[in-house]
């Protein structure tokens, strides 16, 4: 039986408790980017430093597919509680770390937990509300994602200035006892009985290696070099194991990822609409910073200001759109709009020159903000309305996932069309991704008619 979400003293305390989770994971993504050059000087690792955020995305993507079907077969509660803690403890191992090595395991640590802690959420959303309103649920994660975003490089920064970097990681702890009290408290048990069933190994298995040849591909290959031995040597790795995917997860008793979930075209075009859209946003988030430091020659704090006026469009859409998808008919005009609207923001950032008008940049944030804020939660809130109350962690899964799978592509594509020169090379970065954007518009109209996804969200209540 799902929370009465009217009752919202009861339903406060557990979301508080799941926002604070997607809020350190979000952080852990970002907060460490300003405390590298640090990290490296300490602990003598220059060299090897990219694994240091390399290895928390790793493990995070990898591991996602697994932590959503184990938490529809033994219960998203315990799992979660589980999650948030081994997060806690891998945290304070990445604070008390003495080399390099120790960190980088702690961070692959940190990044199974982590991926656990997101999917896991997503997924209680599904227990605590129904339906109708998951999407204004789910519209509150993806403003802290937004604002995790733009906050974390500046906690880092002033935390390795004024303390040490090591408080980037330990800060995690106190927060995060809160987050386990309230969920362990607040949370609902299961839905309903958890169901026993061998644990699909060989499909993890396989999954974890795709994802790893992927997150290897794209944290590594503008270092390596797009025509080297090695990065097509890993993608042909990851069409094998893709490939492999399929026929073992028909076989399998208790598929990690359910053939059937790939048979819903709303969850198939939730998944590729959620990763064109993270490819978008990280490339915006992650690199806008960058330009106005160097281009504009603004401080890491002032840049973070500058911002304001993205990750401000970002929150206030994130909300609207969870409220309007409340009528299941409004999900795909939603989408389309959103999409629309990141096509919009990334042609206007394709202008960008050491030129360009404070006036005119608020008003290119902003367009960009709205665009990026109306879609990620709502393509997930669309999927998990597209399948039974059994399925929700496995839909949430494969959204998820196809959206780590997206940041990582963002980050490391931007990064490589940019290259070395972000002022001449940021305005065709951005247009290149403009037809990327453009595609993901489409097959967000492509979505089932809104008459087809009303009944399907009245039949797949977790009440029901």
């Amino acid at each position: 039986m799902t929370l009465d979400v009217s009752l919202r003293p009861a339903v406060r305390p557990a979301m508080t408790a799941l926002v604070l989770a997607v809020l350190l994971a979000a952080l852990d993504q970002t907060i460490v980017a300003t405390a590298l050059p640090r990290i490296a000087r300490d602990l003598g690792g220059f060299r090897d430093i990219a694994w240091i955020t390399a290895s928390y995305l790793l493990a995070s993507t990898a591991a996602t597919p697994l932590w959503g079907k184990l938490g529809d077969m033994l219960g998203r509660k315990r799992l979660y509680l589980l999650a948030t803690t081994a997060f806690l403890v891998a945290s304070a191992l990445c604070g008390l770390a003495g080399d390099l090595p120790q960190l980088i395991a702690a961070r692959a640590l940190q990044g199974l937990a982590g991926g656990g802690m997101i999917v896991l959420t997503f997924a209680l959303v599904g227990d605590i509300a129904a339906p109708a309103d998951r999407g204004r649920y789910q519209g509150r994660f993806g403003s802290v994602y937004g604002v995790a975003s733009i906050a974390g490089p500046l906690l880092g920064g002033l935390f390795t200035d004024h303390l040490s970097w090591r408080w980037a990681f330990l800060i995690n702890v106190p927060v995060g006892l809160v987050a386990v009290v309230l969920a362990a408290r607040a949370l609902p048990a299961a839905v309903r009985e958890p169901r026993r069933a061998r644990v699909d190994y060989a499909g993890a298995l396989l999954l974890a290696g795709a994802a790893t040849a992927l997150v290897l591909i794209t944290s590594f290959g503008p270092r390596w070099g797009w025509t080297s031995p090695g990065t097509p040597a890993l993608a042909a790795a990851a069409i094998v194991l893709i490939g492999l995917v399929v026929p073992v997860e028909r076989r399998a008793a208790a598929p990690v990822l359910p053939p059937a979930m790939f048979t819903s075209r709303t969850v198939v075009l939730a998944a590729i609409v959620g990763l064109i859209a993270n490819v978008a946003m990280f490339s915006v988030l992650v690199y806008l910073p960058t330009y106005l430091q160097v281009v504009d020659g603004v401080s890491a704090t002032l840049s973070g200001v500058h911002l304001l006026p993205l990750v401000l469009g970002l929150v206030v859409s994130q909300s609207l759109a969870g409220r309007w998808v409340a009528d299941p008919a409004r999900v795909r005009v939603v989408l389309v709009t959103g999409m629309a609207l990141n096509v919009a923001g990334l042609l206007l950032l394709s202008t960008l020159a050491p030129g360009t008008a404070q006036l005119a940049l608020i008003g290119y944030f902003a367009v960009t903000g709205v665009g990026i804020g109306m879609v990620p939660m709502v393509a997930l809130t669309a999927a998990q309305n597209a399948v039974p109350a059994a399925g929700i962690g496995a839909a949430s899964a494969v959204v998820t996932f196809a959206r780590s799978i997206g940041a990582a592509f963002g980050v490391a594509v931007f990064g490589s069309l940019l290259g070395e020169d972000v002022a001449g090379h940021i305005g065709g970065a951005f247009l290149a991704l403009t037809p990327v954007v453009l595609l993901g518009t489409v097959l967000a109209a492509l979505l089932k008619r809104p008459a087809q996804l009303s009944s399907a969200t009245a039949a797949n209540s977790p009440g029901s």
